[in-house]
């Protein structure tokens, strides 16, 4: 059953930090085990070992613009590295991001916007990716 992490707080909130605690120690959990197990690599049948899907206000992570103070961990950067490191895609509800000013390069074309502010990694989706997130066997976690 592959977790799926529900993300629709805004990354300023105590949550949006735990939902990256839970998402980095759920993936070094996944690949000690794996790397200490004698079982089907997941690579080969394409499986997955979390989902991620940012929502509503957690749609401010995915704004490479957003300023973080020196004193306070970037949780933007934090994902693009759990990401890169475990080859993570980061989907971001395209209708939440852009209502919230974050547009990638084709939205911002198709709706005559000055320009794009997605972080790297980060990519706008529509919600029929959420739902067939949630139609294969999941375990769903709101943060």
């Amino acid at each position: 059953m592959t977790p799926l992490l529900l993300i629709t707080v805004d990354p300023s909130r105590p949550l949006a930090h735990l939902a990256l605690r839970y998402a980095r120690a759920l993936l070094e959990q996944v690949n000690a085990t794996d790397n200490h197990s004698d079982n089907t690599d997941r690579s080969t049948n394409n499986e997955q070992p979390l989902n991620v899907f940012f929502y509503a206000d957690a749609a401010h992570t995915a704004n490479r613009l957003r300023w973080q103070s020196a004193d306070q961990s970037n949780l933007t950067k934090q994902w693009q590295a759990l990401a890169e490191q475990y080859k993570l895609p980061l989907p971001v509800c395209v209708s939440t991001a852009l209502s919230r000013g974050i547009s990638d390069t084709d939205n911002s074309a198709r709706h005559q916007l000055l320009g794009d502010n997605i972080a790297e990694g980060f990519h706008l989706v529509g919600l029929s990716e959420l739902a067939m997130m949630m139609q294969s066997n999941c375990r769903l976690i709101q943060f």
